[in-house]
């Protein structure tokens, strides 16, 4: 029998709803409190719980409730808010209620935990996501100059359809004989030119903590792989940190999102397309990485100059990643779309980096 106090947390900005299921009980005591230090150090404190454990789900609140219960001893789990069970028939949903599903699953089992990141590690993870931001708004900012553009009735003469450096040099001269309109698209260049120079600065951040410890091991590593540089080997330590929480390839295949969907009843079987579930941030890696395994294997300069100093075995690993992943994508393009080939890969890919980050680098 399970002798210990389970406690879900449904927690908000502003507060957190309780519910406390007590050992051979039934039904939990709720209620709510403030979501600060002081109100679960006092709700701990004076519950006098009989072998306490917490979970709540992951979400915009971050972990620092699971920092302050295990500060306090408390095992506390965050879970998958995409794991958890929910009734079909279910039509009210409360705060008070999700604290007391988070309760009954936790002392059930069927709840997911997902891997807390230490406060180093969440760091470096935001500082990669904040890069991740800053393209994305680099890219609005060059839209918003090619629409503009285009309502002028300017249109570039050349052939680029991306934003090259002769495309942005011919933008750059662009002159407007009313002094509004002018005005507007400098002001364009210019948030286009603060967006580079911050993507330049933070991206010179980044690499400078990939040569540092804790990072510069696994992205040493991962730097063999062909179609993986610097900042994609660092996306990837950073989001997942602790490569051998994974039993195996397949479920680190499985966290990536990467794999068939399925739906199978009895001699019926149907795959569909990825689940995409798990990590986004790896996925959208692996898929970049994947496109350059459409050329044929190759040690070209910089990716020797990634592989010097690395072991002789991790150096035939990647040489064999070549040659599988190659085979692999020009095998299902020949019958299938690229883009499905491309994302075959990147599954591969990713039981690739799985063996090389879990020191399983045997070639057959």
């Amino acid at each position: 029998m399970d002798n210990a106090t389970h406690l879900g947390l449904d927690v908000h900005k502003d507060t957190i709803a309780v519910a406390i299921l007590r050992p051979g009980e039934a039904e939990p005591d709720e209620r709510t409190i403030a979501n600060t230090p002081e109100a679960l150090r006092a709700l701990i404190r004076r519950g006098s719980f009989e072998h306490p454990v917490a979970c709540y789900e992951a979400g915009p609140t971050g972990y620092e409730t699971h920092r302050l219960l295990s500060s306090l001893d408390v095992p506390c789990d965050v879970v998958a808010p995409t794991m958890i069970p929910r009734r079909a028939g279910a039509r009210v949903k409360t705060d008070r209620i999700d604290a007391r599903n988070l309760a009954r699953l936790h002392r059930a089992g069927e709840l997911t935990p997902i891997r807390v990141p230490t406060p180093s590690e969440e760091a470096i993870r935001d500082l990669v996501r904040v890069r991740e931001d800053i393209k994305d708004d680099r890219r609005k900012t060059q839209h918003r100059v090619k629409s503009f553009l285009l309502r002028q009735g300017r249109r570039y003469p050349g052939r680029d359809k991306g934003w090259s450096d002769k495309f942005d040099l011919w933008a750059r001269s662009q002159r407007f004989e009313e002094p509004a309109a002018d005005a507007a698209y400098r002001h364009y260049l210019a948030a286009l030119d603060v967006r580079r120079s911050q993507l330049a600065t933070i991206t010179a951040e980044i690499e400078a903590a990939a040569e540092l410890p804790p990072l510069a091991e696994p992205v040493a590593k991962l730097r063999c792989l062909r179609g993986i540089e610097t900042l994609s080997a660092v996306s990837i330590t950073a989001e997942v940190c602790d490569f051998r929480r994974f039993p195996g390839a397949p479920s680190f295949m499985a966290f990536t999102g990467l794999v068939p969907s399925e739906h199978s009843s009895g001699p019926s079987v149907r795959r569909g397309s990825i689940t995409k579930t798990g990590n986004a941030h790896v996925r959208r890696v692996l898929v970049e990485a994947a496109w350059s395994y459409r050329h044929r294997p190759a040690i070209g300069i910089n990716l020797r100059r990634r592989s010097d100093g690395q072991p002789p075995e991790l150096l035939a690993y990647a040489w064999a990643a070549q040659c599988r992943l190659y085979s692999r994508f020009h095998s299902i393009a020949a019958t299938k779309n690229r883009n499905v080939a491309v994302v075959a890969v990147a599954r591969e890919l990713a039981g690739f980096i799985w063996g090389l980050m879990t020191d399983h680098v045997e070639v057959a």
